[in-house]
């Protein structure tokens, strides 16, 4: 065999390797960036396991309970006397908090309301 023929054919060992070793490395790869991202995502679901089981605790607590009750649904007592004090700003604080943040769809069809979405009208 002349240099030549050899040189093609280690050519071709090389690349028949090279080949046969992509395919599963990169599938290896692939499966490691996976496995990061399960794991963070793990890391997420158990710090939020953790927030859960704290406030389960504190729920249990009546004393929690009941100021729960009395600050968010304003819950008072038997005997009490509940007092609401409004401040001048707050009725147009309320009406800010409940419009929508945003303006309302005109009656266009749809697609024109694409072709103004991506004409950046």
């Amino acid at each position: 065999m002349t240099g030549t023929r050899r040189a093609a054919l280690l050519a071709m060992v090389v690349c028949a390797l090279a080949l046969s070793i992509a395919v599963p490395l990169r599938t290896y790869l692939a499966q490691r960036e996976e496995l990061r991202e399960v794991n963070a995502s793990q890391e997420t679901l158990r710090a939020e396991v953790a927030r859960l089981e704290q406030r389960k605790r504190e729920l249990a607590d009546p004393a929690h309970v009941e100021a729960e009750a009395r600050r968010r649904l304003h819950y008072v007592r038997p005997g009490e006397t509940p007092y609401v004090v409004q401040l001048p700003g707050d009725a147009e604080r309320e009406l800010e908090e409940r419009r929508p943040a945003t303006e309302p769809a005109e009656d266009k069809a749809w697609y024109e309301q694409l072709w103004d979405s991506v004409a950046a009208r």
